[in-house]
């Protein structure tokens, strides 16, 4: 079952060995993402990059990525300053994510950065629990280093790193520090440290030290939790549970990128 309650305890972020990176411009409510310039990913070495800015107008699709839906929409849509965003549309309990197969990070490590923002989130049923980006590969645990839960007994919808399908079990490790804001731009950013299977993530460039999970300090059963070899990296939205409040959702997400080093918001 999902986690219900919050676990305490959580290892505390220990400094990172990656170079340090400017401090980002923080989310705003306009048309399209903040902090950066058209062409993003012709300025980066990356394992992976995604600006939009090279793809037409209209239903997503490219030869770098494919498509996983299921009552859900990817479509490529301008934004202001000529920029352009994938926006994210699922009815119900469905699914649609921009998906990075053959995905093979050296040593089983990497950094990931997002921008996003998406319309709202759910206020019903009691714990509807979402995911906006999720890793997978050889091995049992489906690793979800950015998700969510609606939380009734706090009315708030709270971020959670999560994962299912391992001995783990199926947890999400929500933290009242991190709410879920619906309606504005944030920059999201997440690290997989294979030397203690750990996540951190990082908001707007700020760290946020009670969403990281490890090998021993995470919310599921009392066992390891061990990353899978990566060779998949989804995201955009699901939700799990039918019969949801709203009945669908939209989201935008911008510069999606996969890195063996910290990419930063700058």
């Amino acid at each position: 079952m999902r986690r219900l309650l919050s676990a305490a305890g959580l290892a505390l972020l220990l400094p990172l060995t990656a170079t340090s990176v400017a401090s980002a411009s923080g989310g705003h409510d306009g048309g399209g993402p903040a902090g950066h310039g058209l062409g993003t990913c012709a300025k980066k070495t990356a394992l992976f990059c995604e600006d939009f800015q090279s793809l037409p107008v209209g239903g997503a699709a490219s030869l770098k990525w494919g498509v996983d839906t299921k009552h859900g929409t990817l479509t490529v849509e301008p934004a202001g300053g000529g920029q352009k965003v994938l926006h994210v549309h699922t009815e119900g309990n469905g699914r649609a994510f921009l998906r990075v197969d053959d995905f093979a990070p050296p040593g089983n490590g990497f950094y990931g950065r997002v921008r996003l923002r998406v319309k709202a989130f759910p206020t019903a049923p009691d714990w509807a629990h979402y995911t906006l980006i999720e890793a997978t590969g050889a091995g049992p645990e489906i690793v979800r280093p950015l998700g969510g839960q609606y939380v009734p007994t706090l009315r708030k919808q709270l971020w959670g790193v999560g994962a299912d399908g391992g001995p783990t079990g199926d947890w999400t490790n929500w933290r009242e520090s991190a709410p879920s804001r619906g309606g504005v731009w944030q920059c999201v950013e997440w690290r997989m440290d294979p030397s203690d299977n750990k996540i951190s993530v990082w908001f707007d460039g700020v760290p946020q030290p009670d969403l990281t999970v490890s090998t021993r300090s995470h919310g599921g059963n009392d066992v390891d939790f061990v990353f899978p070899k990566f060779d998949t990296v989804k995201l955009g939205w699901q939700l799990y549970q039918p019969n949801p409040t709203p009945s669908a959702y939209d989201l935008w997400m911008d510069d999606i990128t996969l890195s063996t080093g910290r990419v930063g918001c700058a």
